[in-house]
């Protein structure tokens, strides 16, 4: 059986307080159920921070990553970030997480820019860690990349067993850890490049999506009803003349027009065509959980009224 439809708006920053909490209190009205936040070093608001004064702004948006970089925080520090964020918005946040991709962050900050292996490793180390930490007893763990002895982790969340966890990623290894370990596994590209090039674009095409989705389905097994299937749509325009605008855009995407059409991260044409497309996706690939990336969301309003929940 699908999900029902669930919509996030991912955005990063507004010009000050007053426009942030009015931002996170018109996503709320309109219906969606998330306010999304990525999390790199560049032009935008750190994430937990923005999403806590999001919080006290609202009463049931939900509060989310796409997806936090795990190198960039302790995984103690971050279970008790995120327990402490989930317990004073009285239950809202989910978890996302990834193994971090950005060459600019590393640059930035100095951070070792390990192998893709050696971040799974240590992102699959954090994943158990944060399940330990958020349980009801004593945590102990002794990895190849992390030590917790004998640590009862407070405050533990208000929700249970612990916040929704949302791994994202594109490649093979790390779509079949978040199949076996998230509650939410986002699909993303293939980010190996460590930049947003055409070369990265294309392996978000319908052809790609597919081989993403058999790997999950492999690696989840019996679980795989019980996992939400997200999607980032990277582009999003109202347009009567959907071809057109597909056309103007295909370079960017290292595709043809068609296929940027078909691709899952993007939805240009109308409204009944954006719904009609979103539903045949859902029946196709099982994306129930749109992540909307940029300030779309009085666009998207139209979209979020016929399909949240159904």
């Amino acid at each position: 059986m699908a999900h029902k439809f669930r919509f996030g708006i991912q955005t990063s920053r507004a010009g000050s307080a007053d426009e942030w909490t009015e931002k996170a209190r018109k996503i709320e009205d309109l219906g969606f159920s998330t306010l999304f936040i990525p999390d790199h070093f560049g032009d935008q608001y750190a994430p937990l921070i923005a999403l806590a004064t999001a919080a006290g702004a609202t009463s049931t948006l939900r509060l989310g990553m796409l997806v936090l970089d795990n190198d960039f925080r302790h995984p103690l520090v971050l279970a008790k970030e995120l327990a402490t964020l989930d317990v004073l918005s009285s239950g809202r946040v989910e978890a996302g997480i990834g193994a971090g991709w950005m060459t600019t962050d590393y640059e930035f900050s100095g951070i070792p820019y390990e192998s893709p292996g050696v971040r799974i490793d240590k992102l699959k180390e954090t994943l158990a860690i944060l399940k330990g930490l958020w349980g009801e007893t004593p945590f102990s763990h002794s990895g190849k990349h992390y030590t917790i002895t004998n640590h009862d982790g407070t405050p533990k969340p208000a929700q249970k067993p612990h916040p929704p966890l949302l791994v994202g990623g594109g490649g093979k290894r790390v779509l079949r850890l978040a199949a076996r370990e998230a509650d939410i596994v986002g699909v993303n590209f293939v980010l190996a490049e460590g930049m947003v090039n055409p070369k990265v674009a294309v392996t978000g095409s319908a052809v790609a999506t597919v081989e993403k989705l058999a790997w999950i389905k492999d690696a989840a097994g019996s679980r795989i009803n019980d996992i939400e299937l997200n999607m980032t749509v990277f582009f999003t325009v109202v347009t009567e003349d959907r071809m057109a605008m597909a056309e103007r855009i295909a370079g960017g995407f290292g595709m043809p027009a068609g296929d940027v059409l078909e691709s899952p991260h993007a939805l240009i044409g109308t409204v009944d065509q954006i719904v009609d497309d979103l539903q045949r996706r859902r029946e196709e690939y099982g994306f129930s959980y749109i992540a909307f990336s940029g300030d779309v969301y009085e666009a998207m309003a139209p979209v979020v009224k016929r399909l949240a929940g159904t």
